[in-house]
């Protein structure tokens, strides 16, 4: 896997939406792609292709759309498809029995200490959305540059505009 999370997601969508003349897959990638933490990336990465996965595999859709929002104050990544949408009883129940791919994406969101939210509504579709806060997302170093105005490995003078 790549370190950057938009190319290895958008790698993963166009295998698979060429798989048996899938639907057609965009990437859609918001704000400036940056360095993620480790982790963060991997678990990320993960639950993105798990929700890619389950969106060919399942809904029956003509479209699936990744989109992928770098925000100074957190990640955000979703996963959406026009299909037939997720039956109520299985996201009422968290899952299907004996299979652990939403369980395992809520896991992996929580292990990041992010939050993973599931939308769909029969014949229109469903929404994965992975959020994860900037400050564990990205590395350490970056965030404090952004947020403080100053380089932490500087002598510890803030910058700011005249």
């Amino acid at each position: 896997m790549t370190n950057d999370l938009a190319l290895a997601m958008g790698r993963v969508g166009r295998e698979l939406a060429a798989h048996d003349n899938g639907p057609h897959f965009d990437l859609q990638v918001v704000g400036e792609p940056r360095e993620l933490v480790p982790i963060v990336r991997d678990e990320a990465y993960r639950i993105g292709c798990e929700a890619l996965r389950n969106a060919f595999r399942h809904a029956q859709a003509k479209r699936v759309e990744a989109e992928i929002q770098y925000e100074p104050r957190r990640l955000q990544l979703r996963v959406r498809d026009n299909g037939k949408g997720i039956d109520p009883k299985v996201l009422k129940e968290g899952g299907r029995a004996g299979h652990q791919g939403l369980p395992g994406m809520h896991e992996r969101a929580k292990l990041v200490g992010g939050k993973l939210s599931v939308w769909s509504e029969l014949d229109s579709g469903a929404e994965i959305e992975l959020t994860i806060p900037g400050s564990v997302a990205y590395p350490k170093k970056a965030v404090d540059k952004e947020s403080h105005g100053r380089d932490p490995d500087s002598d510890g003078r803030r910058s700011s505009a005249v």
